[in-house]
């Protein structure tokens, strides 16, 4: 029992007690939303739902115990599963009610999951060993060492583009940007990449994005109204949810417009309106607080970590919840278009939220054994004070 004890002191002592905190209330707080949603339809959101948050706290737990270390020496295991899980795709992807891409892939027992939330999870472990042994080589700052980086961040957002989910493109390529940033890439070749996106700003828009992407882009500008009607028409019902809301809502389990369904895809990449209508302003400056407190810790772990590798998941792992946090919010309020992507451990959908989860298990396990880093070196100096008298 003592032993046990000291484990479990142990545990408190090194882990991040606060990231733990604000990781279940956002869970909590995304059951709550998500059982109300549910009067507008049949379908059991709710119980999905749990299945996956359960599944993903155990997980997180055993990763934030287990060395982050070992699966970054295991890099290409990482990298085997995520081509793995884009071939499955190819082979037996389907699309899924409310979306427009075949990205998702179905379980036995009806349910789905979409592979590319964990080929997140692998671009995270393999980009960080890939930036540390560029750090180790002196590398980073070299050209041919940059351009290697380009190549493997293209990898994952060509395949998921040919797969139609531009969203998550842009999701790896904000991870790309930002764990290069941190690394410490120069600014000059960001500034070069700037340049050739800018050049490429018609390509893009004739060649790479369909008649239904660039609707959404022309939407936001639709002064008119016009779009109200077709693309701009989920922007505009959520817009009213939340302003219709006010200060402190109309309660939870009393929104009327939530019980109607009035707001297309409310349970997953709009969710915030269903706290904006119930709950009000308050209730979106909670969701948007308990949000920023994950993205601000997750980022406090990798400025203390004690490895490059580290530093770099958590860095991965920042970029991943801040660039989804950011477009979906932004996607909400109407400043940005709609591209499908979810407000992470808030949305419905069981695949987001157990890949955050885990994604936060590994930040977890950077902090618990970077402690133990400290612990050690704190024995080894203290040996060493001894030894000299």
């Amino acid at each position: 029992m003592n032993k046990f004890s000291q484990s479990v002191s142990d545990f408190f002592r090194k882990t991040d007690v606060v990231l733990w905190l604000l990781t279940i209330a956002a869970v909590a707080y995304s059951l709550l939303l998500i059982s109300s949603m549910q009067r507008a339809g049949e379908y059991n959101y709710l119980r999905s739902q749990l299945a996956a948050v359960a599944i993903g706290l155990a997980a997180m737990l055993l990763i934030s115990v287990a060395d982050y270390r070992f699966l970054i020496r295991r890099w290409y295991l990482a990298a085997i599963l995520g081509l793995v899980l884009s071939i499955l795709v190819f082979l037996f992807g389907i699309r899924v009610s409310g979306t427009d891409d075949t990205a998702w892939l179905e379980l036995p027992g009806g349910f789905t999951f979409q592979p590319s939330e964990f080929i997140k999870i692998c671009f995270i472990i393999t980009f960080s060993k890939h930036l540390s042994y560029l750090c180790e080589k002196d590398a980073l700052h070299s050209l041919p060492g940059v351009i290697t980086l380009v190549i493997h961040a293209l990898i994952p957002m060509v395949i998921i583009h040919l797969q139609g989910d531009d969203g998550t493109v842009l999701i790896f390529a904000l991870m790309f940007l930002i764990m290069s940033f941190i690394a410490g890439v120069q600014l000059r070749y960001f500034l070069i990449l700037a340049g050739l996106l800018i050049a490429g700003i018609p390509i893009i828009w004739n060649f790479f994005l369909n008649d239904e992407h660039r609707n959404r882009f022309l939407a936001l500008f639709d002064l008119d109204g016009n779009a109200m009607t077709n693309y701009g028409w989920q922007q505009y019902q959520g817009k009213v949810s939340i302003a219709g809301g006010g200060l402190s809502g109309s309660g939870l389990y009393n929104g009327q417009r939530v019980e109607y369904g009035i707001v297309p895809e409310q349970e997953n990449d709009f969710i915030m309106t269903v706290a904006g209508e119930e709950l009000g302003f308050i209730g979106c400056v909670l969701l948007i607080a308990i949000l920023t407190g994950i993205v601000i810790k997750v980022i406090m772990n990798a400025s203390r970590a004690t490895e490059n590798e580290g530093r770099f998941l958590c860095a991965g792992v920042f970029a991943a919840i801040a660039s989804q946090t950011v477009i979906n919010i932004g996607m909400v309020l109407g400043f940005l278009p709609v591209i499908g992507i979810t407000l992470p451990l808030f949305s419905s959908g069981g695949t987001s939220a157990l890949a955050t989860l885990v994604c936060i298990g590994l930040v977890l396990s950077v902090r618990s054994h970077n402690m133990d880093d400290m612990d050690k070196a704190k024995i080894r100096r203290e040996s060493r004070s001894r030894f000299r008298m």
